[in-house]
């Protein structure tokens, strides 16, 4: 079980720092934007935060790289201490962001990278007015369908939620700051367009400090 980091909430970031929210239904390749961004010169000074869930690991994922894999009990102590920014129950999970490694990482003058779904973004709006949200969607729910099948990581029945899911955060995309289209087999340039939105978003608000 990997070790999440706790702490208080700290004080502000360093001017012109960003908190990011990167969401969009299950499908539609975050992850994989996220991997393509790790790898791309300007974001590698970036902290991409790792997500706490009570869910089960899938087969090649890695405690502490794809998320903090944690028991419902210690996942409960973390909420309830109020160590996670936001925590929601996702297609029957529990899900959270660790507040300390948000503000540590701000602190350091680092743009933070948070990848949760719509529910936790509004979450973290309400409390960050500063965050940036990005929606990640698919060029038709078409493809979203198919590339949810294509995965072959669900059962029937979890497919058949995560479908449903989907249709209601494709209708929330209004609330996000900027929604990007993540044509199929066009990853890298769904990252260089996410990344051009990070520069300009900087460069347009070089006073901004985030509090978390």
């Amino acid at each position: 079980m990997s070790d999440v980091a706790r702490g208080s909430s700290g004080g502000p970031g360093k001017p012109g720092t960003l908190l990011v929210i990167i969401s969009g239904p299950s499908g539609v390749g975050k992850d994989t934007i996220i991997e393509e961004l790790r790898g791309r010169p300007r974001m590698r000074a970036a902290y991409f935060v790792v997500t706490c869930t009570t869910r089960g690991r899938r087969p090649g994922e890695v405690d502490g790289v794809d998320y903090h894999f944690l028991s419902p009990e210690r996942f409960r102590g973390l909420e309830e201490a109020g160590e996670l920014l936001e925590a929601n129950e996702v297609h029957g999970n529990r899900y959270g962001t660790p507040r300390a490694e948000v503000a540590r990482a701000l602190a350091d003058g680092q743009d933070v990278i948070l990848k949760i779904d719509v529910q936790g973004a509004q979450d973290v709006k309400a409390r960050v007015p500063e965050a940036v949200l990005i929606f990640v969607v698919p060029p038709s729910e078409e493809a979203l369908v198919q590339r949810l099948r294509a995965r072959a990581t669900e059962s029937a029945e979890e497919l058949e939620i995560r479908q449903r899911n989907a249709a209601v955060e494709l209708a929330l995309q209004d609330m996000y700051d900027h929604v990007v289209v993540n044509e199929t087999g066009q990853v890298a340039r769904t990252a260089e367009h996410i990344e051009e939105i990070i520069a300009s978003e900087r460069a347009a608000h070089p006073e901004r400090q985030v509090v978390v």
